[in-house]
């Protein structure tokens, strides 16, 4: 089942924003993300905000969410409309599989972001893909309706591994769907999971490898994470599979990183590869740099100048607001600058381009010598005047945070 909220504050039911958080947005860049609810299956170790058809049963199809998400692009158009917001420089379709509304559909949303407030020329447009809903027509089509780029959930090329994540593709599914990916004349990115029980440091190889040798443009590899409430979680607690192993996923990740940087792909994020730089996912770096972003649809969250927002789950709920008039808000939060210069630490630590020295605070700064020394930080790049994680530092993030905080 999807996760918990956080705690937040009340929301206006317009939707309506602090005049602080409007300030200077013209200066600020925009994006958009855009949530797709649906899945085919539940995979068992997913705790997103997604829902199978008979779940739904006829209350909040695919027809009614697309009028809601439509109405709430509108919505959004009035509530920044005071800010006179930038074109919008990336939008993401994520989910859920997004692609199990047809290309149409998913160019309807996208054509409403660009009425509302225009596409900048060069916009980055993803939608994440199953392998097995992309066939040549269907890319065709997306590159037609405006999309620059697809992420496909490949995960695993070893088939007890996708048996074991309940995936519904094969892996050669995933070479078609690369190739009718390319040939629509988008780019291509792969995400990859590590850690599955069962999987051994040779199927992660063999999964990396089969990556690769698929030349995408972006590579993302992610540990995989037992999240309470999920069918995985049931199994590891009833001993039916073991749990992930720290050491053993720390292993999987220098593989990883050792696999990619030999076929020529750089980290630019803590769990993010790309051949060369106009590869790199543009829309979530937007994300890593505090940048502003709508988000629309069941559960999406948003960020406006340092107000942040969360819309209600379930897709009947959602869509009963928008028809209402209200926003599908159901809570939010302000940050205070301190919990700003966290976020702004935390995240932008996890980039390759690194955080700015002079933006920690005295404490924080004195900190970089002793990491610098332990080899979690690259020295060169402190001395440069910025904190760059090297490959042991990336296993120890969350350490190298804490003492980038704590002084």
């Amino acid at each position: 089942m999807p996760s918990a909220f956080p705690p937040g504050d009340p929301a206006p039911e317009d939707g309506s924003l602090p005049s602080a958080a409007l300030e200077g947005m013209r200066s600020r860049p925009f994006s958009v993300y855009l949530h797709v609810p649906f899945c085919r299956v539940r995979c068992g170790y997913c705790d997103f905000n997604t829902y199978t058809l008979p779940e739904l049963a006829d209350d909040g199809a695919p027809e009614g969410f697309l009028a809601a998400a439509l109405a709430e692009v509108e919505l959004a158009g009035r509530v920044l409309a005071p800010a006179g917001p930038p074109p919008v420089s990336t939008v993401f379709v994520g989910g859920g599989t997004p692609t199990m509304l047809s290309p149409a559909a998913l160019g309807s949303l996208v054509r409403a972001v660009d009425t509302r407030w225009g596409l900048e020329p060069d916009a980055e447009v993803t939608t994440e893909a199953n392998p097995d809903t992309i066939t040549p027509a269907v890319a065709a089509q997306l590159a037609e309706q405006g999309f620059t780029r697809v992420s496909l959930g490949m995960q695993s090329a070893v088939p007890h591994v996708l048996r074991t994540l309940d995936r519904t593709h094969d892996p050669d599914g995933v070479a078609r769907a690369v190739q009718a990916v390319r040939a629509a004349g988008m780019q291509v990115s792969l995400d990859l999971i590590y850690g599955t029980p069962g999987e051994s440091l040779a199927d992660w190889r063999t999964s990396l490898e089969a990556a690769v040798a698929l030349e995408p443009d972006h590579v993302s590899a992610y540990a995989l994470v037992v999240e309470v409430g999920t069918r995985l979680h049931g199994q590891v607690r009833r001993g039916e599979v073991p749990a992930p192993d720290d050491d053993d996923e720390a292993d999987k990740y220098e593989l990883a990183d050792e696999v990619l940087a030999a076929a020529g792909y750089r980290w630019y994020e803590i769990s993010n590869w790309a051949r060369a730089d106009a590869g790199r996912c543009r829309h979530n770096l937007a994300y890593w740099r505090g940048a502003d972003w709508w988000g629309a649809g069941p559960g999406a969250h948003s960020h406006v100048g340092g107000v942040r927002w969360w819309n209600v789950k379930h897709p009947r709920a959602y869509a009963d607001r928008l028809a209402r008039g209200l926003a599908p808000v159901h809570a939010r939060e302000v940050l205070t600058r301190e919990q700003r210069h966290e976020e702004q630490v935390m995240l932008q630590v996890r980039l390759r381009d690194g955080l700015p020295v002079a933006d920690l605070d005295q404490a924080g700064r004195r900190a970089v010598a002793g990491l610098v020394a332990e080899g979690l930080v690259d020295g060169r790049d402190a001395v440069r005047g910025t904190v760059v994680l090297t490959r042991a530092g990336r296993l120890l993030a969350d350490t190298v945070v804490h003492r980038l905080l704590a002084g």
